[in-house]
């Protein structure tokens, strides 16, 4: 009767346990104290375990400094967690121009230094920022300790 009794706690503890099955979300938002902007409700980066997922950076211009600008900000996101380029492992790029995007692709790749990620690319009409030509978002996942 005991182990019985016992058995019956344990299956009750682990299906509780089971149910608090929850993530840990690391946030970074461009030095926030809040570390999310609660007006749009986004956050630049969340880390969950060893992955970064890295919002979209923008640009007004799909130029190499617009595109440069881009890349800036969204290494100052991967640098807010320790990692760099060399961890990005999935890069989204959205723009209004492909083809200027792609006569322009160099300055982009400058910043991987022959270490690509896979990568979409897609032309969209229009972005959440109206002004707004280019946004890159990036998956990057940092080294397992």
């Amino acid at each position: 009767m005991k182990y019985m009794v016992l058995i019956l706690l344990l299956s009750i503890n682990t299906a509780v346990l089971a149910q608090k099955n929850e993530i840990v979300k690391e946030k970074w938002h461009w030095g926030n104290p809040v570390k999310q902007d609660t007006t749009a409700g986004y956050v630049q980066v969340i880390k969950v375990d060893n992955i970064l997922y890295i919002s979209g950076a923008v640009s007004t211009a799909v130029t190499p400094e617009g595109i440069t600008q881009v890349y800036l900000a969204l290494e100052r996101s991967l640098k807010s967690f320790g990692a760099g380029f060399q961890n990005v492992v999935k890069e989204n790029l959205y723009t209004t121009d492909i083809e200027a995007m792609k006569k322009y692709n160099d300055s982009r790749k400058a910043f991987y230094k022959k270490d690509f990620p896979a990568a979409t690319w897609i032309q969209v009409e229009r972005l959440y920022m109206s002004d707004a030509k280019l946004e890159v978002e990036l998956v990057a996942h940092l080294p397992k300790y």
